[in-house]
């Protein structure tokens, strides 16, 4: 039998818990080594800290605890530093806190990225310690984790300096698939708060990073969405965006083309197959065909397509298709456009809504500049 996956606390419980201890510390003298937290969906949670004494007030710790999940804050420690004021909560972010710098977002721009439900587990912990008509100021702190919001989305949402203080349960769920589609959702919205109703979707960071230095396209239109392109086509349509283009390299987008929306290679791996089926239909000779099944990347394909003299055209009919099958997807909610890359970032194959939303990215950038 498999093991059961044991399940971990979001950066939210971490903080609030923490948060509890320090007021503990500050307004009853007691320096805790566990605090009890009742999470937003009722569940009691018992967490470790660590407090101390500071100059200004006191400062308590958790190590965050992510179970099974390969969480990137797994182990980091999380700060909340208290002191007394006198009346109400201020709550800040301090050291390795982001601060939300685009609209669009749960946090208003200017404000530390500390979610709403994760700000109201704080004030729900701490509220019953403070003697009444007092007040108490909160400074959350995650000393690595401007160093560790660089592997995060952050800098791609718009919050800068930091990692977010997150969760909506105060659980996190191990190897959540869920959370992780979750969590490239705020894109879309960031970038409609930017003005754009046309986004460009791509599955990586090459994508990204050659839309945006090889061929300037605008950073805040641009939305990873790693192996969830159906998803996120649908997170689009949920958000009023009216058009998309598709941007990447073959590989990823072929499977498109042949109606494969999670593109992960374990899940959906018939690239090959695709490519010879449309090669087929294109008009390519038998041993071709038996070539493109027989290559082991899609490289090599593109490689040997300018080499047999019948394939001009074949990869933008291929994009086109790939636009279709997204268009089908959303029941045509979306006008979809495709560009395919190769490792080299060219582009080999694009569909003629594509060109119209390139050549309007260009007419918007120059307007702009």
């Amino acid at each position: 039998m498999a093991r059961k996956l044991r399940r971990g606390y979001t950066t939210g419980t971490c903080a609030a818990a923490a948060s509890k201890a320090a007021a503990i510390a500050l307004w009853q003298g007691k320096k805790v080594e566990n605090v009890t937290l009742t999470l937003p969906r009722g569940e009691r949670v018992n967490i470790p800290v660590s407090v101390r004494e500071t100059s200004f007030g006191t400062e308590a710790k958790v190590i965050k605890d992510a179970g099974d999940d390969p969480d990137i804050t797994n182990g980091v420690a999380i700060y909340a530093h208290a002191r007394k004021r006198e009346q109400g909560l201020v709550l800040k972010g301090g050291k390795g806190i982001g601060v939300v710098t685009c609209p669009g977002l749960a946090v208003p721009v200017g404000e530390a990225a500390i979610n709403p439900v994760p700000r109201q587990m704080i004030e729900e912990a701490v509220a019953p310690i403070i003697d009444t008509g007092k007040g108490i100021e909160l400074t959350i702190s995650i000393p690595e984790g401007e160093k560790l919001a660089k592997k995060t989305l952050n800098p791609r949402l718009g919050i800068e300096g930091g990692l977010s203080i997150l969760g909506t349960t105060g659980i996190v769920e191990p190897m959540s698939e869920e959370a992780f589609r979750s969590s490239l959702l705020p894109q879309i919205d960031v970038a409609k708060a930017a003005g754009w109703d046309t986004l460009i979707l791509t599955p990586g960071r090459m994508g990204q990073r050659q839309a945006e230095e090889k061929y300037g396209l605008p950073s805040n239109a641009i939305v990873l969405t790693s192996n969830f392109l159906g998803f996120m086509l649908e997170g689009c349509v949920e958000r009023g965006i009216k058009r998309v283009l598709l941007w990447g390299h073959a590989g990823k987008l072929v499977k498109v083309a042949g109606g494969i929306f999670y593109t992960h290679s374990r899940i959906a791996d018939s690239r090959q197959e695709i490519l010879a089926a449309w090669a087929a239909a294109y008009g390519a000779p038998q041993n071709v065909v038996n070539q493109i099944l027989m290559s082991t990347t899609v490289e090599a394909v593109f490689d040997l397509i300018p080499n047999t003299g019948w394939g001009e055209g074949f990869l933008d009919k291929l994009a086109g298709r790939a636009s279709q099958r997204a268009q089908n997807f959303v029941f045509d909610e979306l006008e979809v456009g495709t560009v395919l890359l190769n490792l080299k970032g060219q582009m080999i194959g694009s569909d003629q809504v594509a060109k119209e939303i390139l050549e309007a990215y260009s007419w918007q950038t120059k307007k702009d500049g």
